[in-house]
């Protein structure tokens, strides 16, 4: 995959505030196991899934994959949704989990304890976006408009829910001081639950101006030809040939700010000290699914996985992400310590 370099600074600040003292704990009790490594039920494969959209139901979407995978290697697949980003990789370092759907800051953080099967592909594309949106009747005519204002953003750990977006503010002249582990100078930053939660928030409440999420979550809102200045937009996103499709079914329209560099889809991790078998026969049958194997025709809209395939990949593949996180000053290596 093409890599996309960013500028930014080499200073680096240790990344600990993220997860938080009662993650893991709240988790070990939704995942059972005695934390040795056996799993908690019988030789189920846990597949821990990352929230990353607070209005869709995780478990149901990734039923046509386990579905699929249990027929493909006779593994018997345990789905549990994570209650946040932080859990999906703290699950795989305290031997909590077999498996995760991770948020691409996952793969820097995890060194060391968690392995990259695979990038997620949706419609042929590995790549994605971030989009800083506002809506049609504010005032806000660009990203610099956004000094002294509030802006809702993603899970703090969202790479492209809230840490490309950050970079995004910074690049446009914003100084945003310490966040993600602190306040930003030039303007408030609050992170919610997902992409879904920061774009309501900011329709749904006059003191939020703008919010940042995966375009995903915001173009189909968004007139597509809003979209037709940003060429690597047009040409990689999955998301483009459907931008403002939920208009027609009265949903509010919101006006496009800025887009990203294109970024690495969300891996596929598994924990590194799994040593069975099963492991590769799941590996090889993730890189050989088909559309129709992760969405099966019967399978309704609502319920629809975001992604169409997954393909090979490695911890290279997502320099970009260390760049973001070196522009922003932070550090995952004490991560597994919380």
């Amino acid at each position: 995959m093409a890599q996309i370099p960013r500028g930014g600074d080499s200073s680096r600040r240790t990344f600990l505030a993220a997860s938080g003292g009662a993650a893991l704990a709240g988790l070990a009790g939704c995942l059972g196991g005695n934390g040795d490594g056996d799993d908690g039920d019988g030789d189920a494969v846990r597949f821990i899934l990352n929230p990353a959209e607070e209005q869709t139901d995780i478990i149901e979407e990734y039923t046509p994959m386990q579905e699929y995978l249990e027929d493909e290697t006779g593994a018997d697949i345990e789905l549990i949704r994570a209650g946040s980003y932080v859990e999906t990789l703290e699950a795989l370092d305290a031997n909590q989990a077999e498996m995760a759907d991770t948020s691409p800051t996952a793969v820097p953080g995890g060194e060391g304890f968690a392995d990259v099967l695979g990038m997620r592909t949706a419609f042929g594309g590995p790549l994605y976006f971030s989009t800083i949106i506002t809506t049609p009747d504010s005032d806000i005519e660009s990203v610099e408009d956004l000094e002294g204002e509030s802006v809702a953003a993603g899970a703090l750990m969202s790479f492209s829910g809230t840490l490309a977006p950050a970079t995004m503010l910074s690049d446009a002249g914003l100084d945003i001081g310490t966040f993600p582990q602190g306040d930003a100078e030039d303007l408030e930053i609050q992170t919610a639950g997902d992409h879904d939660t920061a774009r309501e928030q900011m329709v749904n409440d006059d003191t939020v101006a703008a919010a940042t999420t995966g375009a995903f979550a915001s173009a189909p809102q968004i007139p597509q030809e809003q979209f037709d200045e940003y060429e690597e937009f047009v040409e990689h996103s999955a998301e483009y040939d459907g931008a403002g499709s939920a208009l027609e079914d009265g949903e509010e329209e919101l006006q496009l700010l800025a887009v990203s560099d294109p970024l690495p889809r969300a891996p596929i991790m598994a924990r590194s000290e799994w040593d069975d078998p099963v492991r590769e026969d799941i590996e090889e049958a993730l890189l050989a699914a088909e559309e129709e194997d992760l969405i099966p025709d019967d399978v309704g809209e609502d319920y629809e996985l975001w992604f169409t395939g997954i393909e090979e990949a490695d911890r290279d593949d997502y320099e970009p992400v260390n760049e973001v996180l070196d522009e922003l000053g932070l550090e995952f290596e004490d991560f597994e310590d919380e």
